[in-house]
């Protein structure tokens, strides 16, 4: 394993991300980089020195794995009101939305949410970064 000094919010968010844009993770520096639609990949414009195996694309988590994640969550709670309502938004049409949605109307419940879904981001980061051969440096 090759320990890199590594953005780990950033690459949280990167594995979290729904939008269009491809992010990457620079190998030299341990940023992630965020590249808009449309744009050239990092180093594809070098015209001297290009380094092609010194940006790893970092390909988002699927909505099976969200979806998953946000279902194992359900498991932990004690509020059987709670779990039937995000239970029935996972399961009917744009089911993150909908759970977010539903999740506002249970204030009680956003700290459990955002513990669980900051525990998990940290050890997916960690995992990806396991199957890529990196590990994070202190």
């Amino acid at each position: 394993m090759r320990p890199l000094t590594i953005d780990l919010p950033r690459l949280e968010q990167a594995l979290f991300s729904q939008d269009a844009a491809e992010q990457y993770l620079d190998l030299e520096t341990g940023s992630v980089l965020r590249v808009a639609p449309g744009q050239a990949a990092p180093g594809a414009e070098e015209k001297y020195h290009v380094q092609p195996d010194r940006y790893l694309a970092i390909e988002p988590l699927v909505l099976d794995d969200l979806l998953a994640m946000r279902e194992a969550f359900l498991f932990s709670l004690h509020d059987p009101h709670a779990h039937t309502l995000l239970s029935h938004a996972l399961s009917g049409r744009r089911p993150l939305r909908t759970f977010d949605h539903e999740l506002a109307k249970l204030p009680q419940l956003q700290p459990a949410w955002q513990a669980y879904q900051a525990r998990q981001a940290r050890e997916l980061a960690f995992e990806w970064l396991h199957a890529n051969g990196l590990e994070a440096a202190d």
